[in-house]
């Protein structure tokens, strides 16, 4: 099928997560976990609060250049505050199928960490002082790290980047 990864591929993408928080001396631990149709179903499985999972976005420049945007489940990336903080007028979420070719994770695995390319991150401030969860580079497992360790790690640029989600 289109967009699924070919034998082993996820399998790489956890080795990839893995090798990656290791070598920027990151205490990640992997969990394994059911499939959830949602955030709420999946910080119910993991027993944790929806803005404990921190989702990485893929963020598209106009030039073609991506960047990881860490916003917490309960918030949606604010776009104003995004551009003006990166100094550009136009950036986008990019289809799938882009996503994949620009970090090598599918959608619901993605994480800076262990990216086929190095791009920038912006992490929201709303997530600092906090054990986070996150994608861990294969469906059906998610990585538990401290927030503030992981945006040293990355050199992560923090900031207000988030606004809430509308109820």
């Amino acid at each position: 099928m289109v967009g699924e990864p070919e034998n082993g591929s996820a399998a790489v993408g956890r080795q990839r997560f893995l090798a990656d928080a290791t070598a920027r001396g990151l205490d990640v631990k992997i969990v394994e976990r059911l499939a959830a149709r949602s955030l709420a179903e999946a910080a119910g499985i993991l027993g944790i609060t929806p803005a404990d999972i921190v989702e990485s976005l893929v963020v598209k420049h106009k030039d073609g250049t991506f960047l990881f945007a860490l916003i917490p489940g309960d918030r949606q990336i604010s776009w104003p505050k995004l551009r003006a903080l990166v100094g550009v007028n136009k950036l986008s979420l990019p289809p799938a199928d882009v996503a994949l070719d620009a970090t090598g994770y599918e959608r619901g695995t993605i994480t800076p960490l262990g990216s086929t390319t190095a791009w920038p991150v912006y992490a929201d401030a709303t997530i600092t002082g906090r054990r986070i969860s996150m994608g861990a580079g294969e469906h059906g497992y998610s990585a538990f790290v401290e927030a503030d360790e992981l945006t040293t790690a990355l050199g992560a640029v923090v900031a207000d980047i988030s606004e809430p989600n509308p109820m």
